[in-house]
């Protein structure tokens, strides 16, 4: 007779509505995510300087709140380098609480201080290289982060 343990079946991830913004409020959105998230500190010329920590999720799983235009009209964007990542931010207060990264340009990066409190349970920070962006982006695994589970 064995004595070995049966393996576990992986839990599923449970996703969570985070709700967030910016500090003005005038930039509000809604974002499907687990409750434990992997967040990336950035030490790229841009995410360095802002001190800019975020987590990706599918495009799809992000929504500006307040209908159509309502936020759209206190964002603006900045680019630079190779103009893949538009990192937006509030006209009125500043704050970059998503963008649009190079990593994943069909996703959204969420800046994890941004996100409401009560519903991020836990995050794992890990480093991005953005000084070696391409060297580092190759060992990442970054990329699929922006996949829902159904394109995998």
């Amino acid at each position: 007779m064995s004595s070995s343990v049966p393996e576990r079946e992986p839990e599923e991830e449970v996703v969570v509505v985070h709700a967030g913004g910016c500090h003005c409020r005038r930039v509000r959105w809604r974002v499907e995510a687990p409750a434990s998230v992997v967040a990336w500190v950035c030490n790229c010329s841009n995410c360095s300087v802002r001190g800019n920590t975020h987590f990706v999720v599918p495009a799809a799983r992000f929504k500006l709140d307040g209908g159509p235009g309502a936020a759209e009209e206190f964002i603006t964007t900045y680019t630079f380098g190779t103009h893949t990542a538009r990192h937006t931010f509030c006209k009125v207060c500043g704050i970059a609480s998503f963008y649009y990264p190079r990593s994943n340009p069909d996703g959204v990066a969420v800046t994890v201080a941004c996100v409401d409190p009560g519903t991020l349970t836990h995050v794992e920070y890990r480093k991005a290289d953005g000084k070696n962006w391409e060297e580092w982006f190759e060992r990442s695994q970054i990329g699929g982060l922006s996949k829902g589970k159904a394109e995998e």
